[in-house]
């Protein structure tokens, strides 16, 4: 069984910094691509930023010059939130394009979300 688990979510204030985590684990036999979403109370899941295995990245522009993706390595991706706002205020979900044994192609899995809540 395939997962997706995220640490590093809470409480933080404005202007303050986070640091979200995202480990994927299981029978894997490769990962494509991996990124964060966010979905905030009445809102569409939206992407935040993605990093390719050749390390190309793509950001929100509400995020771009505060937030960092980096892939520590092939199964593990952070998020550096700087400069923080209350509209960052969101349920923070990994993601990943990976591909398992059995499976004809890539798919997109999930993990079951993190909260950041920036106080204002």
């Amino acid at each position: 069984q395939v997962q997706l688990v995220e640490s590093g979510g809470g409480l933080v204030q404005a202007g303050g910094s986070l640091r979200l985590s995202c480990v994927a684990s299981g029978s894997i036999l490769g990962i494509n691509r991996m990124g964060w979403y966010r979905q905030a109370p009445g809102k569409q899941r939206e992407l935040v930023a993605s990093i390719t295995n050749a390390a190309t990245t793509n950001y929100a522009d509400s995020v771009k010059g505060r937030f960092t993706i980096s892939r520590d390595n092939a199964k593990m991706v952070n998020l550096q939130m700087n400069s923080l706002k209350s509209e960052d205020t969101a349920v923070y979900y990994c993601n990943s394009l990976m591909s398992i044994p059995g499976a004809r192609a890539y798919r997109d899995y999930w993990g079951q979300g993190t909260q950041v809540t920036v106080s204002s």
